[in-house]
C-alpha cells in the first residue's frame, strides 16, 4: 500500500497574513475587520462554507455577496486572496521530497472558491500535486473535524497507518492523530523533512 502524505496550505506550504487579506477586503467593500467578522467570518459564513456548504464557488459568492452587501468581483477576490501569500520554498521542497515516498495531497480549511482558483493562487503547488489539491470543502467537513481525514483516507484507500499529516495548528494535529494518522505540527521546514524521512522509514521497518 502505497503512503499518503496530508499537507495543510496555509502556515505550512505559504506564509498566510490573514490580516493583508482582511485589509484588501476593507478597502474593497468598506468594511473594517470586526464588520468583516460579523458579516462573513465566523461559524455561518466563512467556516460553514469551510464544511461544504455551499455546493459550487458560484454559491459561495453569492452568500458572500449577500453577507457583505457588496458585489464582490471574482477575480478581485482571487487576487486579494493570493496577496497574502508567500511561498515557504523549503515547505515546497518537503512536499517534493513526500512525492518520491507515496502520494502526496492537499488538505486546507477553504472553501469552493479558493478550491476552484487553487492553481492560481497557489501555482507552485500545480508541479507538485498534481490533480490532488484538495480544500476541506470538497470533504464536506472541515479541520479539526476527524470526519474530514476520515474521508480523505476512504478517498484514497488507505489505511490511518499508512497516512502522514501536517498542520500548524495543533487542534488539527491532535484530530488527525486521534484516529491513527501520523501528525506533525508544522514550526519550520527542516524539521517537516526530517518528520516525513522518519515516517518513510518507520512505514518500510513495519512492513
Amino acid at each position: 500500500m502505497s503512503l499518503l502524505f496530508i499537507f495543510d496550505m496555509d502556515d505550512v506550504l505559504y506564509d498566510y497574513d490573514w490580516g493583508v487579506r482582511m485589509a484588501g477586503l476593507t478597502e474593497l467593500t468598506g468594511h473594517d475587520l470586526d464588520e468583516l467578522r460579523r458579516r462573513w467570518w465566523n461559524d455561518s459564513g466563512e467556516w460553514a462554507a469551510e464544511a461544504g456548504h455551499y455546493a459550487t464557488a458560484d454559491d459561495y459568492l453569492a452568500a458572500v455577496r449577500e453577507a457583505l452587501g457588496f458585489d464582490v468581483d471574482e477575480d478581485e477576490w482571487v487576487r486579494i486572496r493570493g496577496g497574502a501569500m508567500t511561498p515557504f520554498p523549503g515547505s515546497l521542497d518537503a512536499v517534493r521530497r513526500a512525492s518520491e515516498l507515496g502520494q502526496v495531497t492537499l488538505l486546507t480549511n477553504n472553501g469552493p472558491l479558493v478550491s476552484k482558483h487553487l492553481p492560481t493562487l497557489a501555482p507552485e503547488l500545480v508541479e507538485l500535486f498534481g490533480d490532488h489539491l484538495f480544500t476541506s470543502s470538497d470533504y464536506g467537513a472541515r479541520k479539526p473535524d476527524p470526519l474530514v481525514f476520515e474521508r480523505v483516507l476512504e478517498s484514497y484507500g488507505v489505511a490511518a497507518s499508512d497516512a502522514f499529516f501536517a498542520d500548524d495548528l495543533r487542534v488539527n494535529v491532535d484530530a488527525a492523530a486521534s484516529i491513527g494518522i501520523t501528525a506533525h505540527l508544522f514550526r519550520e521546514p527542516a524539521a517537516l523533512l526530517a518528520a516525513i524521512e522518519e515516517f518513510a522509514r518507520a512505514s518500510t521497518r513495519s512492513r
